[in-house]
């Protein structure tokens, strides 16, 4: 055992660590405290506070090895030196910190150190952290030995009280505060002390604290409101003190106070009872009335309900379970008493305020809900009937729908207790009648009504359902087009419950419909067909309605295709757009998507191959399926229905539609006699109308898993390529390229999928070298770059090097540019993870860190005439690049963007804008060293001749106003000048945005800004 005596005496209190020596065994802690002999007993306060610190440091690093006796004599110890001199006390203080946390500690030590804390030490006239050390005491022991602290009774209680008794640092006051949660959740006897306990936790009530700016600890307010909540809120017996307080507060000026006391009631409310709230209730009505009705804050209003409805809530409970005076029955007489006549009023300002009350008591509880629905709904109807004007009824059905919506928390009622059901015909009539209103507002109102009616299970009878589906249908084909829209809304959400009916009713009168001829104009029919084809497709949400709607939406689209009318091309649009919605909606049911899958998607496949067949035989009916807008829309249709197959129904499907594509097999589609051969990858003129459904296969195959196999792949791989090489029409080569990239991002990595990446880097330098084929041979090369970059193959650099080479190219340069753009964008129809693409985690901020650096090298290396590409393709990359990533990067990448905004491209000009104008609102220090060519810039751009531009221009103009006030002024004339001629901008929407800019700048350095 080494001998430590001289060391510790020579130090004496200067930085020193014991605490190596007691861990390693070489001394004990009673020797430390003999060592120490010299400093604990000098007659210089000052000596000792060094020598007790120094033993506090060890004992807190080495509490855990410390052994019974040991501690027992050091707990005697410091107890001792709390009647020290008040230098002493902070590092005693530490040093009973430290051994409160040892496991060793013997019974009855924790008592007596409290016992000691209580006595000598005055906590409030401390340091804050001498404060917070004795709370960590208290909290140690309540944590390890609660038993002993429940032995001293009341007496902990008081003890604590007269500790925290003035504290106001609001970090003590949060462990203050769970030390007090902790009191009255773990039963510890509060004694005669309730009142002194609330009243030394209340005074911070409402909490009114600001943190410091730049406060390392990080209390926010909200913290303290929420702590000191927990233990207003935490015992019945704190009511008679809390509920005065809360009204005094409710009653103040200032809305922070009156919020903390609706939320804090609301809480309360949960473990109340009617004897803690009876005495009260009157004042609270009062309170809770009065502020909604006076009130101007949304917030408040919204507060005081929630409280109302906690009060009734706690009413309810309280009366199962006690047989003393009905509290809640009086309660909400007062309330009907104060609000009911106000209903008879629509066109008064009080009408709101009192139904909203109403409607927040009545959604407290079923019981609450029977009571006030018994006397509101009667009066409701009848003043319904009583009103004519259709603004008045709208207002008073819109009360009603509140009461009607109530009833949707309780599923299950008993006929005999229900309001509602009571009132089933009257309700029904005035709902009815509000279908049927010229007012579209009130139809709206009504529409929605309907839709709740609906969801209450046995309300409407089977002669009210099939009224509801003829409204219903009525006003989707007929009425204006938001009574349309909500109608197919309402269909949409009550036809799984109702299915039957909709699909016996509303179906076949829509198909009929659609069938019709009418006497219209060609616009009027085309829009009458719409409403129905959209109708089709917003009912389709149960499986068995699917399966009615599908075949007569397939039914419409052949017919279409067999028209003669040149403008069909809109029709077939609309068609699809429908079968893509009920695609989106069969997503989620198993059966209902492999129902889809099978019955559309060959259907589809037929009527383009009869269709490309007829082309080729040069027979005209059928052309207008083949145009690139029908084939975009059908794309899709057909990938919606695929990517959520099961693998092996997926795997089933892949069977047929590849051999169709690769060996012509038509066999599975259905009417499949067709006039010649289908072979999309043969060669011959005569076939390229067969090549562009290469679009349909590229929306199947690009939207299977990733674990399904397609057969004959790499066949398949090799006829995409050849044909996005070779195609003169850029939409199959495009469709083609995307096919080939598409397949390749899911392939798996190994030689294969090399040997067919080397195939295509092959076929594309030469096609990018010379020829008639080189913008085929860039849309493939971007393509194909998309798919492995998004994956992280080793390739993609290579292939991204071969693009940024294309950008000195004078004839592809400007293409090759806007790539950037697909590169970093999303993709709709192929290559997003929607589609099981293998799309690796911020692959655009690698993308930005390997490749930036090159274009804004080029950008200086390129002549005058190609500049303009290295910044256009810089400016798509950025613009795709999180916000906060490009904040980091601003000031490196700013003088190229500031000079891009100079580059007569309308393209880079519109993608630089889009990239500033977040940057002028989140990085407003760095952009205001550039002011004054922003300014110019932006000004200038006012007056593009492309809209999109001088709208950009004036956001961007406006965003400015985020800089320091300091720094625009000197600009004010001058911006308020130039922003004076797009106010008379022939755009409305460009006037709209010189406005808003123009008033901004006004308001610059006005005082209060």
């Amino acid at each position: 055992m080494g001998r430590i005596g001289p060391a510790a005496r020579s130090r004496q209190g200067e930085e020193w660590d014991g605490s190596e020596g007691v861990k390693d065994g070489r001394w004990t802690v009673l020797q430390l405290v003999e060592a120490l002999g010299f400093c604990l007993e000098n007659t210089d306060p000052r000596t000792r506070g060094r020598g007790i610190q120094l033993l506090s440091q060890v004992l807190l690093q080495c509490y855990s090895l410390l052994k019974e006796k040991e501690v027992l004599h050091l707990v005697l110890f410091y107890e001792s030196r709390l009647q020290d001199h008040h230098l002493v006390i902070p590092s005693v203080l530490q040093g009973l910190r430290a051994l409160s946390m040892c496991e060793v500690l013997s019974p009855g030590l924790a008592v007596s150190v409290l016992k000691a804390i209580f006595q000598e030490v005055h906590v409030q006239s401390l340091m804050q952290l001498d404060r917070h050390t004795v709370y960590s005491i208290i909290t140690n022991f309540m944590n390890t030995r609660e038993e002993e602290l429940k032995g001293l009774g009341a007496d902990f209680t008081f003890g604590f009280i007269q500790v925290m008794d003035g504290e106001k640092d609001p970090r003590n006051l949060l462990v203050a505060f769970q030390i007090v949660r902790d009191l009255i959740a773990k039963d510890y006897a509060l004694g005669p002390f309730v009142e002194e306990l609330f009243e030394v936790t209340s005074c911070y009530f409402p909490v009114d604290f600001t943190p410091p700016p730049n406060d390392p600890h990080g209390i926010q307010r909200e913290d303290l409101i929420l702590s000191l909540r927990a233990i207003l809120a935490s015992t019945p017996q704190f009511a008679e003190f809390l509920l005065p307080l809360l009204i005094e507060k409710l009653d103040s000026e200032l809305q922070s106070a009156k919020l903390d006391s609706l939320q804090t009631l609301t809480a309360c409310c949960a473990i109340y009872g009617q004897k803690e709230l009876q005495e009260f209730l009157p004042s609270l009505w009062s309170s809770l009335r009065r502020e909604v009705f006076q009130t101007a804050s949304e917030k408040i209003e919204t507060e005081c309900l929630a409280a109302l409805r906690a009060l009734s809530a706690c009413l309810s409970r309280s009366v199962l379970s006690s047989d003393s005076e009905d509290l809640l029955e009086s309660f909400l007489s007062g309330i009907l008493q104060d609000c009911r006549h106000h209903l008879c009023e629509p066109d008064m300002k009080l009408v709101w305020p009192s139904a909203k009350l109403l409607q927040a008591a009545a959604g407290a509880s079923l019981r609450t809900y029977h009571r006030i629905t018994r006397s509101v709904l009667p009066l409701l109807l009848e003043q319904y009937t009583k009103h004519t004007q259709s603004s008045q009824r709208r207002t008073i059905l819109e009360m009603l729908l509140g009461f009607l919506e109530l009833q949707q928390k309780w599923e299950h009622v008993e006929e005999d207790e229900s309001t509602l059901l009571s009132l089933q015909a009257p309700v029904c009539s005035v709902v009815f009648s509000a279908l049927t209103d010229p007012s579209v507002q009130l139809q709206l109102v009504g529409i929605k009504a309907l839709t709740v009616l609906g969801s209450l299970q046995g309300f409407l009878s089977s002669s009210d359902l099939e009224l509801v589906v003829d409204h219903l249908i009525r006003l989707i084909l007929h009425e204006d087009s938001q009574s349309s829209e909500a109608a197919m809304e309402a269909a949409g959400s009550l036809a799984p419950t109702y299915p039957k009916v909709f699909s016996g009713r509303m179906v076949p009168r829509l198909e009929e419909e659609l069938q019709s001829e009418r006497e219209e104009s060609f616009d009027n029919q085309r829009s009458f067909r719409q409403r129905c084809l959209q109708a089709l497709a917003a009912v389709s949400t149960h499986t068995s309605i699917v399966r009615e709607t599908v075949p007569v939406l397939l039914q419409h689209l052949q017919k279409v295709q067999k028209g003669t009318e040149t403008r069909n091309t809109q029709d077939m649009v609309s068609v699809c757009q429908s079968l893509h919605r009920v695609a989106l909606r069969c997503q989620q049911d198993v059966e209902g998507c492999w129902y889809f899958h099978q019955t559309v998607v060959p259907c589809l496949l037929a009527m383009a191959v009869q269709a490309a067949m007829q082309e080729s035989t040069q027979t005209l009916p059928g052309r207008t399926l083949l145009e690139e807008e029908v084939l975009a829309a059908m794309i899709p249709v057909i990938s919606a229905a695929t990517t959520h197959l099961s693998p092996e129904l997926a795997a089933q499907s892949v069977s047929h539609v590849v051999p169709l594509f690769l060996d012509g097999e038509v066999s599975f589609l259905p009417q499949n006699s067709f006039p010649c051969s289908f072979q999309p990858f043969g060669d011959g003129e005569c076939l390229e109308a067969q090549r562009r459904l290469v679009a349909l296969l590229m929306a199947f195959v690009c939207s299977l898993p990733r674990n399904v196999a397609i057969p004959q792949q790499e066949w398949l791989l090799r006829e995409l390529l050849a044909l996005s090489c070779s195609c003169n029409c850029p939409f199959t080569a495009t469709t083609a390229a995307k096919c080939f990239a598409g397949l390749v991002n899911k392939h798996p990595a190994g030689q294969q999928l090399d040997e067919i990446l080397q195939l295509a880097v092959n076929r594309m330098e030469p096609g990018l070298a010379e020829g008639p084929h080189r913008m085929q041979a860039l849309t493939l090369l971007l393509w194909v770059t998309k798919a492995l970059v998004l994956r992280y193959h080793p390739l993609s650099s290579c292939l991204t090097d071969k693009l940024l080479g294309l950008l000195s190219d004078t004839e592809l340069g400007p293409a090759a540019a806007d790539g950037f753009s697909l590169l970093m964008a999303e993709s709709p129809d192929v290559l997003h993870k929607g589609c099981h693409a293998d799309v690796r985690i911020m692959f655009r901020q690698r993308f930005f860190t390997d490749n930036v650096p090159k274009l804004v090298q080029g950008f200086h290396g390129a002549g005058p005439d190609v500049k303009a590409n290295y910044l256009k393709g810089l400016s798509h990359v950025l613009n795709h690049l999180p916000k906060p990533v490009l904040v980091t990067e601003l000031p490196t990448l700013l003088s190229l963007l500031l000079e891009a905004l100079s580059c007569s491209d309308r393209v880079v000009q519109l993608s630089t804008l889009s990239c500033l104008h977040p940057l002028l609102l989140e990085a407003p220090q760095i952009m205001s060293l550039h002011v004054d060519t922003l300014v110019t810039k932006f000004l200038n751009l006012t007056s593009s001749p492309t809209m999109a531009v001088r709208i950009a221009a004036l956001r961007c103009a406006h965003a400015l106003t985020n800089l320091p006030t300091t720094v625009l002024l000197p600009y004010k004339g001058r911006v308020i000048r130039a922003l004076a001629k797009p106010l008379d901008d022939k755009k409305r929407l460009v006037r709209k945005e010189a406005v808003a800019a123009r008033g901004e700048w006004f308001l610059l350095g006005s005082p209060g800004r």
